[in-house]
């Protein structure tokens, strides 16, 4: 496995409060890289639920809030490295209905120089 020594942003993904309902719906794209940090931003009036499998509700963001997810933090030298995979797919259901806003996934990888 290469070192990585250079961060960087992938593209962020997103999804208007329109299309946001009961159901789970995909966040954009999946991501291209293993991500290292992931930023999920509930820019809503409804409290939203989100998950990776477009099955399981897995995280719980409350309207106007932002979860930071830094899957590299306290790691030790020695250990292995946590990312989530590349190709992963946030997906996204309404706890509560908005009526504006987007939610918007961030993932920060590394790159090797």
């Amino acid at each position: 496995m290469t070192i990585s020594t250079v961060a960087k942003f992938d593209a962020y993904q997103t999804l208007g409060f329109a299309a946001i309902s009961g159901v789970f719906a995909a966040v954009g794209t999946p991501f291209l890289h293993q991500t290292r940090i992931c930023v999920i931003i509930n820019n809503t009036d409804g409290d939203m639920i989100f998950s990776t499998d477009g099955e399981t509700p897995q995280i719980f963001v409350p309207s106007y809030t932002i979860r930071v997810y830094d899957l590299t933090t306290n790691k030790q030298t020695n250990s292995p490295q946590w990312v989530l995979p590349a190709n992963t797919q946030f997906y996204v259901m309404q706890s509560t209905a908005p009526s504006k806003g987007a939610v918007y996934i961030e993932s920060v990888y590394g790159q090797g120089e």
